[in-house]
């Protein structure tokens, strides 16, 4: 840095080295900043003299100090005519300055000049300085003068190098400065270069484009390949591009991950030429001592494996990427080993390649020892990928005894993979039984909720698994330590199928009373919730046992006044179930069967998967292709089927429905945190389905297949979010009920809580972010048609990662509207933008009150409205197969009063209601006839006559969408000519 003509820098730099503590260099730095400063406020320096102080700042600067001022000169040295004075403006100012400081604002000219100039030097200077601190605004200002030096014929190979790099960088700024059309063609001679340092740099460039917009750059594919073939047979490579014999390793990689964009070659003389090449790397890649060619030629040999992945190619070189992977994971390189067994590990992804990878099974499983976790790891997937029937057993027995010695931070995700094996290859469900068990024993702090309830969901839909499950529970119960996971297993398996067991030794009622109890004490009170419920299930179900149900009774009376509320109540229900005796047996039945779905387990480790590992897309069709199901002979869950819930949770009461995991750190929707429904049979009321599988955090979206929102985002932004289901049916269900769920996609949950009170209105929206990073550019507004204002405040800018904020609505009714107010959301998941349209469920109905009517003030009211707007008739089509019961409940639900005995005909319904307005005295007057056909359920004839006609329109719409099949719904036909119920009434 220092210079023979610069004699005061050096003397500087000598001092701060001949410093022997660093008070001594702190004293001389602020001696010589306090000098730079009496010299910069003094006039008149030279241009040396700048020179001189700015090193002396860079140098301070990078030992460590704050240099707050000095810039003004740095920047000012970039405009002088000297190379030696403009080098050191661009060297320091780029040091001192990054993008984000308004100063740099300043330069953009000074740099434009230079590049634009003649002088290749000067050129070189201000496409470094773009390439190292260029932002957004020297992206609009210098695009089009650094692409017209790249594409020049007469710059020199190491100015247009030096272009394509600050291109990239000026195009990961602000993509719009290059324009796809045309860029494709443009690119294709420059890869004709036969300059290697430009060739590098260009197709540095074009992987940054490809990622984004792969498909208008095909024309370069044949250039790519033919490049490659060059590289690979050292053709007019220079030797200074040559490292320990590989020609130009690092455009070699670059090539081959610019084809792993583009879809597999169709071309047979260009798949021929490509196959060729990753022939010749393949086989002309050994492990040698050097360390440096090691990395190299491994560097090309792995980008060439992922390249062969992509292709498809033929089994047999796929075959020789095994046995060539299978020497690297048997060295004792570490580094060597991680990459064999991580591309193995993608290797077994691919159909058929699992035969060959099984012959090197012993030093894979040996690797799980290895000193290195990052290797156990990649062991641990590679043995999860490559599992089949034939060696389930082997792989998970060895994980069994691994988790013994498995590093605490490798456990969970252990457990985890071990219980998708055994369910996915189980020669038979008693065996998968066994491992869980087996896993719950030996890792129950790493054991997962839901892998316990998913033993519970399989044991539960088979009957002959039922006592085996029941018997091995109980054992693992009458050891004096046990794990409160076991407790839990054993509580639910006990209580539902304890009965099973009274014929075996040793296993009555009263044993397995015992076996519970003997855990009481210890366990949390969710447990404790579960064995409360698991002793009233015992002693219902078993034979009369006076002494059982004295010492049963003698539990739930102690704890009936217990401090914790879930506690405290269950014992006091059971209590009185049990006080009638076994006659409350069918309240207390076994748990229903589950629907057969997809396990959610595999879920997860598709999304932690996802996180750190590129599949290639013949890997990934092959991931996705399998589907772990609920047990032999089932099938995965149907679009439209609802999403799985998160597993059986036993402690519901009474009957231990399914609920969510105890515990878990995740928001939960208010509306389905309050007190649970008595459950009768062992089944939920029907309203719980609008909400139950909705609202669990972690399940797949009904009707497809489970995702990571944000890996999804990062991996493919330009995917459109779609929502999880219906948002119609969603509002249809609102429109009757107090509370649900409005909108629902990947990655945010909207729902909505309602409390109407004559013409006043409140509704409380719950914004929950489902994942684990924040959505931001949160914007929500309310559009409220006349007569409904809503005026709320919006809701913040950023909801956190699994956090839940509130928007609080408030609502009149001035006067009737036709039309629900209108939710304009928009917000931004990543770099994926998503912007919805809803409406609000505050229709005209929630506003209306039943009133009661006589025939006299009915029928004189019905007279005055017989003609449109005030009355609207019409013949309803696909009506829901509801039944006359069926649509009587909905005008319930809809808040129309329904008229009993005012229509002779037992197959019409008459109903009449009052709207209620902000002012009462311009209340209107709505009624409704509804005529119906027994031998034609699928249509019927309404009648809707309002005093206002906005309110017939919108109460007629009410009705209908009320009435018909959601995915049916078609416009009505017009009205019949005249009015065939004039003067019915």
């Amino acid at each position: 840095m220092a210079t023979s003509g610069m004699r005061g820098l050096s003397t500087f730099i000598a001092d701060i080295r001949n410093c022997q503590n660093k008070e001594a260099e702190k004293a001389r730095v602020e001696k010589e900043l306090a000098n730079i400063r009496s010299k910069i406020k003094a006039a008149g320096m030279t241009g040396y003299e700048k020179k001189k102080y700015v090193w002396k700042m860079l140098y301070i600067y990078m030992l460590g100090y704050d240099v707050e001022y000095g810039q003004t000169e740095a920047i000012a040295l970039m405009s002088a005519p000297k190379y030696a004075e403009k080098q050191v403006g661009y060297i320091v100012t780029a040091a001192l300055l990054n993008e984000t400081v308004q100063e740099l604002r300043l330069v953009i000219n000074t740099v434009r000049n230079d590049i634009i100039s003649r002088n290749e030097i000067f050129q070189c200077l201000g496409l470094t300085f773009v390439a190292n601190v260029g932002g957004t605004e020297f992206a609009e200002s210098l695009a089009a003068d650094v692409q017209q030096l790249l594409l020049s014929r007469t710059a020199r190979p190491l100015v247009r190098k030096k272009a394509a790099l600050c291109l990239l960088r000026l195009y990961r700024k602000n993509r719009d400065v290059i324009n796809v059309d045309g860029w494709g063609d443009v690119l294709g001679p420059l890869l004709d270069e036969r300059d290697i340092g430009v060739l590098t740099a260009v197709m540095s460039l074009l992987l940054a484009l490809v990622a984004a917009s792969p498909e208008a750059y095909l024309a370069c594919v044949p250039k790519c390949v033919r490049l490659l073939e060059r590289l690979t047979r050292s053709v007019d490579v220079p030797q200074e591009y040559t490292y320990y014999g590989i020609p130009s390793p690092w455009l070699q990689v670059k090539t081959m991950r610019v084809l792993q964009y583009f879809p597999a070659l169709e071309d047979p003389g260009q798949r021929r030429g490509l196959l060729e090449v990753l022939q010749r790397v393949l086989m002309g890649t050994d492990v040698v001592k050097n360390v440096n060619k090691n990395n190299a030629a491994h560097a090309v040999l792995f980008e060439a494996l992922a390249l062969v992945l992509h292709m498809d190619v033929d089994r047999d070189l796929m075959t020789q990427c095994v046995a060539l992977l299978g020497k690297f994971i048997a060295v004792r390189e570490p580094n060597i080993r991680y990459l064999g067994l991580e591309n193995m590990a993608r290797l077994a992804a691919v159909a058929d390649m699992n035969a060959a990878i099984k012959r090197h099974q012993a030093h894979i499983i040996a690797s799980l020892k290895d000193p290195d976790i990052s290797i156990r790891r990649r062991a641990l997937d590679l043995l999860y990928g490559m599992c089949d029937t034939s060696n389930a057993k082997d792989i998970v027995e060895e994980l069994l005894k691994f988790m013994a010695s498995a590093d605490f931070g490798l456990r969970e995700e252990l457990a985890l993979k071990a219980a998708i094996l055994a369910e996915k290859y189980a020669p038979d469900l008693g065996w998968y039984v066994d491992v869980i068990l087996q896993l719950v024993e030996k890792a129950g702090d790493f054991v997962s909720d839901d892998i316990w309830y998913r033993v519970v969901q399989i044991v539960t839909n088979n009957d002959d698994l039922q006592a085996y499950a029941a018997s091995k529970g109980l054992a693992y119960l009458r050891a004096s330590a046990v794990h409160e996971t076991m407790i839990k297993v054993g509580a639910y398996l006990l209580g539902e199928y304890g009965h099973l067991l009274a014929r075996q030794p040793g296993s009555s009622p009263a044993d397995i009373f015992a076996a519970l109890h003997h855990h009481f004490h210890s366990a949390s009170v969710p447990t404790k919730s579960l064995l409360l419920t698991a002793y009233i299930k015992l002693l219902l179900h078993a034979p009369p046992d006076p002494a059982l149900r004295d010492q049963v009774l003698a539990v739930f009376t102690k704890y009936g006044s217990a401090l914790d509320a879930e506690v405290q109540q269950r014992a006091v229900e059971y209590f009185a179930l049990a006080s009638r005796g076994p006659g409350m047996a069918d309240i207390v039945a076994e748990m229903p069967k589950f629907p057969e779905r997809a396990s959610a387990l595999e879920k997860r480790v598709v999304d932690s998967a996802g996180d750190t590992t590129e599949i290639s897309a013949a890997a990934r069709r092959a991931v996705d292709s399998s589907a772990v199901v609920l047990a032999p002979g089932a099938v995965p869950a149907q679009p439209g089927q609802p999403a799985p819930l998160r597993g059986p949770g036993p402690g519901a009461a009474p009957s231990a429905g399914p609920t969510a995991a105890p515990g878990r750190q995740e928001y939960v929707a208010p509306w389905a945190a309050g007190g649970a429904a008595p459950v009768a049979n062992g089944h939920a009321p029907s309203g719980a389905d609008l909400l139950g599988d909705l609202l669990a955090p972690d399940a797949p979206p009904a009707g497809g297949p489970p995702s990571d929102p944000l890996a999804s985002a990062q991996g493919a932004a330009a995917a459109a979010v779609e929502p999880v289901g219906s948002v119609a049916e969603w509002f249809s269900k609102l429109c009757v009920a107090d509370s649900g769920v409005l909108y629902e996609d990947p990655f945010l949950q909207i729902g909505v809580k309602q409390q109407y009170a004559g013409p006043q209105g409140r509704l409380l929206l719950f914004f929950g972010n489902k994942h684990t990073a924040p959505l931001t550019a949160l914007h929500a507004t309310i559009s409220a048609p006349p007569g409904c204002a809503s005026p709320p405040a919006p809701p913040p800018d950023t909801l956190p990662p699994r956090a839940q904020l509130q928007m609080a609505i408030e609502c009149v009714c001035a006067a009737p509207f036709p039309a629900p107010a209108s939710l304009a959301l928009s917000y931004s998941a990543g770099v994926q933008p998503v912007a919805v349209q809803l409406h609000l469920p505050a229709v005209l109905s929630k506003f209306l009150q039943p009133v009661p009517v006589t025939a006299d003030s009915f029928f004189a009211k019905w007279k005055q409205f017989l003609n449109p707007p005030n009355r609207i008739q019409e013949i309803v089509r696909n009506v829901k197969p509801i039944g006359l019961q069926g649509i009587a409940a909905a005008f319930i639900a809809l808040k129309i009063g329904l008229a009993q005995g005012l229509d002779p005909n037992p197959n019409n319904l008459v109903a009449a209601s009052s709207l209620a307005t902000e002012n009462n005295g311009a209340n209107a007057v709505c009624m409704v006839r509804v005529e119906t056909d027994p031998a034609d359920r699928t249509q019927l004839r309404l009648t809707v006559a309002c005093s206002n006609p906005t309110a017939t329109q919108a109460l007629r719409q009410i009705i209908v969408d009320a009435v018909t099949e959601p995915t049916l719904a078609l416009p009505a036909p017009p009205p019949p000519a005249g009015n065939p119920l004039a003067g019915l009434f």
